[in-house]
């Protein structure tokens, strides 16, 4: 395994006679890509509209441009307060292992040396979820992707996406990484919010069984839930809370309610902002102890480029199809990110 330098920041402290203390900080983000195919059919998935000969004519040159641009992105969050791109990246939207392997081979990341996870799911869409890390910030010992069973009104199987675990090693502590892309609020909020339902248990369930193997691991989930902070599949099945005042040693924080609070969104429609896309933890990450990794902040990185500039939907995020034409942009999504810090050892 090649070894990269670890990005050290020096904190300084202000009290006269004492030594400055250096700590690691690490950027874990998430983002929902929308839609990153490549042109090939795949006979089992409906995947035909992108296609050359498809609705959306989706060819080789906007293909390069979609990876292209995403790649991009990626290499951009975190950059302004670490200088670089982040150690985790979680993924949904993404039709295989090909389109992933291309965006870490991209000229834009490749030097990150990022390795990936990757199961194809179920979805009908043939849609799947990643996690690209960085082979000098994490190393993974586990991982499995769990099947979320969806049935309709008559028994028949709606079929979605597999949530993701990873568990391994950052900065000598296990850490655990679940990928999600919960089931789209198709037919409305109402009618499908069983289905968020049930992903929440799902999501439950693996949270529970990981602090059952090691109650001391820590758990960072992310994904696109396709519901807010405040929406019942977070705080009545997961129990999340967004103040750390009111956490105990089981709780699960989420510092995206905050900000959802504030009107913060990462996706708008029909002239309304929704937090789909959040981050989420084990209560263990929120600690004084500095010499453990401890969550620090959290945000949404939505700079000028991501945004369509003009129109009607200015200020939204600039898609790569808008209104059925192609447009050349990024996602139908803004990432969320957060950071961790931990005092370097002397």
């Amino acid at each position: 395994m090649r070894l990269l330098i670890c990005l050290l920041v020096l904190i300084s402290t202000s009290l006269s006679g004492q030594k400055s203390k250096t700590y690691t900080l690490r950027t874990i983000a998430f983002y929902n890509v929308e839609n990153l195919f490549d042109t090939e059919n795949d006979s089992l998935t409906f995947d035909d509209d992108r296609t050359p000969d498809g609705s959306y004519h989706w060819n080789q040159d906007r293909y390069r441009q979609k990876v292209e641009n995403i790649s991009h992105v990626l290499s951009q969050i975190g950059k302004q307060i670490l200088g670089t791109s982040p150690d985790i990246i979680g993924l949904c939207e993404v039709e295989n292992r090909i389109v992933v392997q291309d965006l870490i081979q991209h000229p834009n990341l490749i030097n990150k040396d990022y390795g990936f996870i990757h199961f194809d799911s179920p979805d009908e869409r043939g849609i799947d979820v990643a996690l690209l890390y960085k082979r000098a910030s994490y190393i993974p010992t586990s991982f499995k992707s769990h099947r979320l069973l969806l049935f309709d009104e008559l028994g028949n199987r709606e079929y979605t996406r597999d949530q993701l675990v990873v568990g391994g090693t950052m900065d000598h502590e296990e850490v655990y990484f679940i990928v999600n892309h919960w089931p789209s609020r198709r037919g409305g909020a109402s009618k499908s919010q069983p289905n968020r339902i049930r992903a929440a248990l799902l999501n439950k369930r693996i949270i529970d069984s990981i602090q059952k193997l090691n109650w001391n691991a820590k758990i960072i989930a992310m994904g696109d839930l396709n519901d807010d902070p405040r929406d019942d599949s977070l705080k009545k099945i997961l129990k999340t809370k967004g103040k750390i005042s009111g956490l105990d040693s089981i709780s699960l924080f989420n510092p995206m309610e905050k900000m959802y609070k504030k009107g913060m969104g990462s996706l708008a429609y029909r002239d309304k902002w929704n937090l789909f896309d959040q981050i989420f933890m084990s209560a263990n990450l929120i600690t004084q102890e500095k010499s453990q990794l401890s969550f620090w902040k959290a945000g949404i990185y939505a700079p000028d480029f991501l945004r369509t500039p003009k129109g009607r939907f200015k200020g939204y995020p600039l898609r790569t199809y808008a209104g059925g034409s192609y447009a050349g942009g990024y996602s139908d999504h803004f990432p969320v990110y957060m950071h961790l810090i931990k005092e370097a050892k002397d």
